[in-house]
């Protein structure tokens, strides 16, 4: 029995889901960083839209350019919040008002997320176009 061991290689569309999944993980670490700014920020929560709890599922349907895009924004969103909640955190931490710094910076977010959410592409009455 000279049997081969079978090969157990990645199908090819396994491949894209890895970047694909990356995104939705940073989004999602963006948007609770998001929400603890707008915390500190002593702003009322903000009820997400279809359009920002959906992003890296519509974003897919991107032309390619487009998602390189939109993963290219969100990981520098990613990078300017980080830092910025640990500083908040550290003045809050201190004992120091950390509303006037965490609504600037929950206005910058909230500018570049805008900027990343114009990236998606134009949706119907009846949500994006699908193809079997």
């Amino acid at each position: 029995m000279d049997a081969e061991t079978p090969k157990f290689a990645k199908p090819a569309g396994q491949a894209l889901s890895k970047p694909r999944s990356e995104l939705s993980r940073q989004w999602a670490a963006v948007q609770d960083a998001a929400s603890a700014v707008a915390m500190l920020a002593r702003l009322a929560p903000e009820k997400p839209t279809n359009r920002i709890r959906n992003f890296p599922a519509l974003i897919k349907d991107a032309e390619g350019w487009r998602h390189e895009l939109a993963k290219n924004h969100v990981a520098d969103l990613a990078a300017m919040m980080k830092p910025g909640v640990s500083a908040l955190l550290a003045v809050n931490a201190r004992g120091q008002d950390a509303t006037v710094a965490a609504l600037t910076l929950w206005r910058e977010y909230f500018e570049a997320r805008e900027a990343v959410l114009s990236l998606l592409p134009e949706t119907g009455a009846m949500g994006p176009q699908r193809s079997a």
